[in-house]
């Protein structure tokens, strides 16, 4: 069995590959958390389904993810963000409802002189983590590979692959997203409602410079977000009603261009499409608990939010570095860092960040995703009332930047 990182190994079927920690799910959470816990001293198994040439093609994700300063700190210290090809500040962030007259407006140098946070191209930042594994001692990389069996013991995990490669560990963490294999197996609840909305992603080019602003247009059927991306492009994330999104995705470009060029306006000149498009059905939801025997969740298989304020990915990378911290300073004690008492600082860590995020952002959208006038009214009036307080925006912007709250060391861009 080889991984794409170039460590081979190759046993025998009746072989048991041990390691201190197993990954179930080798995306943006799960590299950031093995390349965490690597440079901490642990011995890292990753498995992930999907090849790694698959998840850096252009067409396997049309995302991009906004990273917030605290976050950019962790993965600049896990020597990550000096692989990324392209990372765009985010200067200044507006927010409108509609056409309204009344916004917020967010300036990076009303606290400072960093950005408030970054944008960068999922299929960019995959390739930095991967070249960053790639560098470090004690991670094995295996996919694409298919999990048969997981057997959870008094005393550790054991996942037994689909080619007859059998892997123990005193503890699995999944970070393997929203319909989480790991979650199902261990049948812990989960609690979801959808939002009768679809994300459109797609990305345009534009006459005019984008100038590092981030735009949030809160219109009747959700935010329609233009996000700064390299060069004179943007991201676009178009919140929609269900009903409509099948439509839309099968209008021709010119068609389906016009009908966005209506809800982005004509403030960065003419647009072209620039790819594809992408469709992602967008509800909330969150797992009763995040740990269980010998077992902990990270990431969207904890948790999954409305991406109005941006936040998913920064929520999944604060779960690395509370997890990271937690089991790093267990293993450097001597403990066992698959018992209960160390998971539950885990859990109690994060349990609250968290469930604030989620109600934010399930309140924020709610709150705009209508047209009905009074309530139009007084959230315009709250916008600018924000926008007026110096002392609120900027508790607002550190929100934003991930620097509330207890951070963990490697937030801090300290090591643990």
């Amino acid at each position: 069995m080889r991984s794409l990182l170039g460590i081979m190994t190759e046993p025998a079927s009746d072989q048991v590959i041990r390691a201190d920690l197993l990954i179930v799910g080798g995306g943006l959470v799960g590299a950031a958390l093995a390349a965490a816990l690597a440079k901490g001293g642990l011995r890292v198994i990753v498995i992930d389904q999907v090849d790694q040439r698959r998840q850096l093609d252009a067409a396997f994700d049309g995302r991009a993810s906004a990273i917030a300063q605290a976050p950019k700190r962790m993965l600049d210290h896990l020597d990550v963000w000096q692989h990324l090809t392209a990372a765009t500040p985010i200067l200044d962030i507006r927010v409108a409802d509609g056409a309204s007259r009344l916004f917020l407006h967010y300036d990076h140098q009303d606290i400072g002189d960093a950005p408030l946070g970054y944008m960068v191209e999922n299929r960019h930042l995959r390739a930095a983590l991967f070249a960053a594994l790639n560098e470090l001692d004690g991670i094995t990389y295996l996919a694409p590979a298919e999990i048969a069996e997981l057997t959870r013991r008094p005393d550790g995990v054991r996942l037994n692959l689909a080619d007859g490669t059998e892997l123990a560990a005193p503890l699995l963490i999944g970070a393997d997203g929203r319909n989480s294999w790991v979650r199902r197996q261990t049948e812990i609840a989960v609690t979801r409602w959808g939002y009768h909305q679809t994300g459109i992603v797609c990305t345009v080019a534009h006459e005019k410079p984008h100038n590092n602003v981030a735009h949030e247009h809160f219109l009747a059927a959700g935010p329609f977000a233009i996000l700064p991306i390299s060069g004179d492009r943007s991201s676009i994330v178009w919140t929609e009603r269900d009903e409509l999104v099948p439509g839309l995705m099968g209008l021709g470009d010119a068609a389906f261009l016009g009908e966005l060029t209506g809800r982005f306006g004509d403030f960065m000149g003419k647009l072209e499409l620039t790819g594809p498009r992408w469709t992602y059905p967008l509800e909330l939801q969150f797992a009763r608990r995040a740990i269980d025997r010998r077992l902990a969740l990270v990431g969207d298989a904890a948790h999954g939010m409305h991406p109005i304020a941006g936040q998913g990915l920064n929520i999944g990378l604060r779960d690395v570095a509370a997890i990271a911290e937690v089991l790093i300073e267990a293993r450097r004690l001597g403990l066992d860092i698959g018992a209960g008492h160390i998971l539950e600082r885990y859990e109690r860590w994060r349990r609250f960040d968290t469930m604030l995020m989620l109600a934010l952002t399930d309140g924020i959208n709610r709150l705009f995703s209508n047209d009905f006038a009074p309530l139009r009214l007084a959230r315009d009036l709250g916008l600018a009332a924000v926008n007026r307080s110096g002392p609120l925006k900027r508790l607002f912007m550190r929100h934003a930047m991930g620097e509330a709250g207890r951070l963990p060391k490697l937030l801090r861009g300290e090591p643990v």
